[in-house]
């Protein structure tokens, strides 16, 4: 990523701010057993006025963190040939890339990817006719050895920490806790490392540019060096999340919008560059099985029209991945494309 090449170049107006508005605002939600009573009405709060919440105290083991942190960076040190023996392409989105497009302009980092369940199929193409699937298959490298326990140690994780969540944001709404949890039986969770090299050119490309998550939730550990900027509902000004060690920054995907019937809002969120440091960060994808029907839920319409036509997930994930190598004329698929009629 020696010279700039244009492709990373934001159009103007979505150029990143170098001056930095900290939030104060982002809640930060303690997990433990002795904060219960607040959990559920902290979590509806939290996903109505800001679509992001930080958690502490949510019983993932910091050794779990720190080892996949570890193995990380050393895969991201490794020769650019060594990493691209384990290259994704349109075949398999899975393993190491370089060139993602986000809104159609080039980010600046470098990414490995893998499913958390094996095997986990999706649809093969876009197309609504086409009904083949395909099983991904993860590409391990050979170095670091341990990349792939540590992986899967800290998937299990994840896992755990995404039903405790689910179940809270469940309750929020007023549903049975375990009210969302079918939807996720053959889940397509993902997990991303992400590699931001410094950047020489931080006022005019992004990490990853402005963007919305299209699964139900998004875990994301991110390190001391920050980047992470949410849009603020109230004003649209973009407000950088502080580094709080040890906790977990969430947000609430486009599907929780819709099964909310949009009580809850999926927020606009980028990632900004640092020239001097390079920074890592590590977002756990919680997505529901490829059958699964989207839409906003019975319970939560009464008496209001729904405000989604109901979409199939598996074809909205093969599209979003099929976009992440090429520039579309288009803009890539949006819940907005569903919204119903008035």
């Amino acid at each position: 990523m020696g010279e700039v090449d244009p492709a990373f170049i934001q159009d103007a107006q979505h150029r990143p701010k170098l001056a930095v508005i900290e939030a104060e605002g982002i809640p930060l939600i303690d997990l433990s057993s002795a904060n219960a009573s607040n959990h559920v009405s902290q979590i509806a709060d939290a996903s109505k006025n800001w679509g992001f919440f930080q958690v502490i105290n949510h019983g993932v083991p910091s050794e779990s963190r720190r080892k996949i942190e570890d193995a990380a960076g050393k895969f991201f040190a490794l020769p650019l040939e060594e990493k691209r023996k384990v290259n994704r392409d349109e075949v398999n989105p899975l393993g190491y890339y370089d060139s993602e497009l986000t809104k159609n302009v080039r980010d600046w980092k470098e990414v490995f990817d893998f499913v958390v369940s094996t095997p986990t199929v999706i649809p093969v193409s876009p197309d609504p006719d086409d009904k083949e699937l395909k099983e991904l298959t993860n590409q391990w490298p050979q170095y670091p050895p341990e990349l792939r326990e540590v992986c899967e140690e800290y998937a299990r994780e994840m896992e755990k920490l995404a039903f405790k969540l689910l179940g809270l944001i469940s309750l929020s709404l007023g549903l049975p806790e375990n009210r969302f949890n079918l939807f996720f039986e053959e889940s397509t969770n993902f997990i991303r490392l992400n590699h931001y090299p410094p950047c020489p050119i931080p006022h005019l490309a992004l990490g990853v540019g402005r963007h919305k998550d299209g699964g139900a939730l998004t875990i994301l550990a991110q390190d001391d060096v920050g980047g992470l900027e949410v849009k603020r509902k109230t004003d649209g000004e973009w407000i950088r999340v502080k580094p709080t060690p040890d906790a977990y920054i969430i947000n609430v995907g486009d599907i929780i919008q819709v099964w909310s019937n949009d009580t809850y809002e999926s927020v606009e969120h980028r990632v900004m560059v640092n020239s001097e440091r390079e920074r890592f960060s590590i977002p756990f994808f919680f997505n529901p099985g490829h059958r699964v029907w989207v839409q906003p839920l019975e319970e939560l319409t009464k008496g209001e029209k729904p405000k989604y036509r109901a979409y199939n997930w598996g074809k909205f994930f093969a599209t979003r991945k099929h976009s992440n190598f090429k520039k579309l004329d288009v803009e890539n698929i949006q819940i907005s494309h569903f919204k119903a009629s008035e």
